[in-house]
């Protein structure tokens, strides 16, 4: 008679078989690469399968079976992609975190999780061992050698954790709902949220990216934003998916080894932030780099100006798409073209996702026709599975049969989303509603603006008074009274900003996201005092 391993491994959907099935078909084909000190580390997709099987037969060996949940604290490096996608061969769930977190959070996330392993970068061992004795149900700690400081006794090294472990393939039931990994939302209004993604929406969506990206086989495709967030991991599944090759970056902001690796590997797929395209742009050495390789680029997260727009398709290439999504809805969800990249100016989307259905939604779960402004709503197989523990803000977000993103957006005249604001970001002032989008695209438009915010503050006569944050370009001047100039010629009166305040810097998560509750916190007198 059948088992139900024998019934499972003939028709099952799980990420980690991406994997043994490169180790079988491109077994010395280069899987993955990161530069290290002096030297390089590169494993081939049979070394990197056997590796993973490695790390999944240790895990199995401390007790741990499916289900059970193993989280992941560090930047970018090749130990981490192990054990974020060994953990997929064995139906344990990654929870991956985003180490510069604060202490708190980070704890709050490990016992909300139930996780019973953690996988530190060395870098971070004293980030966890301010919360550790606070959380009772981690029993094992593994630390990553990435920087080879000096890590306390009760860790264990990572290849001493895997070495003579079996790298045969573990014999696992999973099925294509079973949760994969928990992705923790930003939190910042109130404590984060559990995403539970499924091993068939990251499958299904990495290849639908193959063919929205056109990637192939023997594309060569950076890892620049960390792999705790959506972005790069869909990016970086869709790349094994094919069975390409890739480059993995520990830090997104070291612009110039950026430059050095597109050269140095011939790099054809650069997915980075708006502020990191500026900044290879802005190098003072840009143009002694040879970026010929590069027949995709992509951006994500927050608005790109023209300026900058340009230049990547003079320099770079004119294959440019924007990609969005959301940790709720594995990206991506729409993706904005290159035939549309410079004809349609303004916060564009673009087109949902080969497996993404999108809408437009008002208050009352009705579906709104072309032109009019309401809810993007989504639906697919890329849903999240549920929030972790919260079954309440579970139905809430499928309600009315569809994923409800709180985002304000309509499809225009050729049928592509636009996005005009978040709910919560946009300003309600003097009984008008202004887009804070609408505000920065015009300001990072100005060559002497590195970055923008726009928000609304309280105001006695405004309600909300339309305010400007702006981080200057460096060596450059620029004048409240030029700011305000420059958008009474672009806006309507009403969008004006009413005052502008230069920063040094903006907040920002670290992907890249301008943290705009803690701009509206720490300024929310301005117009009091």
């Amino acid at each position: 008679m059948i088992t139900d391993l024998e019934y499972n491994l003939v028709q099952r959907i799980a990420v980690g078989d991406i994997f043994r099935r490169n180790a079988r078909h491109v077994p010395d084909k280069e899987a993955i690469s990161e530069k290290r000190g002096n030297g390089f580390i590169r494993l081939t997709y049979k070394q990197l399968n056997s590796k993973m099987n490695q790390f999944a037969a240790a895990l199995m060996n401390l007790g741990l079976a499916k289900g059970d949940k193993v989280a992941l604290i560090g930047p970018n490096s090749v130990e981490y992609v192990i054990s974020l996608f060994g953990c997929t061969k064995t139906g344990i769930i990654a929870v991956p975190l985003n180490p510069i977190l604060n202490p708190e959070d980070i704890g709050y996330m490990l016992n909300h999780s139930e996780a019973k392993a953690v996988i530190v970068d060395d870098a971070f061992h004293s980030l966890f061992e301010k919360v550790k004795d606070d959380c009772p149900n981690i029993k094992t700690y593994v630390s990553i050698p990435a920087t080879k400081v000096a890590v306390p006794s009760h860790y264990i090294d990572f290849y001493s954790f895997i070495d003579g472990q079996p790298d045969k393939e573990p014999e696992v039931v999973i099925w294509e709902r079973d949760p994969m990994w928990i992705l923790y939302t930003s939190g910042t209004t109130a404590r984060a949220k559990g995403v539970v993604i499924s091993h068939l929406g990251v499958y299904v969506t990495s290849m639908a990216n193959l063919v929205e990206y056109q990637i192939d086989k023997d594309f060569v495709g950076a890892i620049v934003l960390p792999m705790f967030h959506s972005a790069q991991q869909a990016c970086t599944t869709s790349f094994f998916h094919i069975g390409a090759r890739t480059v993995l970056f520990r830090t997104l902001f070291d612009i110039t080894e950026i430059l050095a690796a597109i050269q140095r590997e011939k790099i054809t797929f650069v997915f980075v932030l708006p502020m990191i395209w500026r900044a290879m742009l802005d190098h003072p050495n840009f143009r002694d780099y040879d970026v010929s390789s590069v027949v995709r680029a992509m951006y994500a997260m927050t608005p790109m100006d023209r300026r900058t727009l340009e230049q990547i398709v003079e320099c770079f290439t004119p294959n440019l798409y924007l990609g969005t999504g959301r940790t709720e809805f594995y990206p991506s969800t729409e993706n904005f073209k290159p035939q549309w990249q410079l004809k349609k100016m303004g916060n564009y989307w673009g087109e949902p996702a080969l497996t993404v259905e999108t809408a437009i939604m008002d208050d009352h779960g009705n579906i709104l026709p072309q032109g009019q402004v309401g809810e993007i709503v989504r639906r697919g197989p890329a849903h999240l599975k549920e929030y972790w523990k919260d079954p309440a803000a579970t139905d809430e977000t499928r309600k009315y049969g569809w994923d409800h993103s709180e985002d304000i957006g309509y499809f225009d005249e050729d049928g592509l989303l636009a996005f005009i604001d978040r709910k919560k970001d946009m300003i309600k002032t003097g009984g008008e509603n202004v887009p804070s989008i609408k505000v920065e695209i015009v300001l990072l438009a100005d060559a002497r603006i590195q970055a923008a915010a726009v928000v609304g503050l309280p105001h006695e006569r405004w309600v909300e008074a339309i305010t400007a944050f702006i981080v200057r370009q460096p060596g450059t001047e620029l004048t409240e009274e030029e700011v305000i100039k420059l958008c009474k010629d672009k806006l309507g009166g009403f969008e004006v900003p009413k005052k502008v305040v230069f920063l040094n810097a903006l907040p920002m998560t670290s992907t890249g996201k301008i943290q705009k509750n803690i701009i509206k916190t720490q300024h929310k007198d301005l117009y009091s005092q």
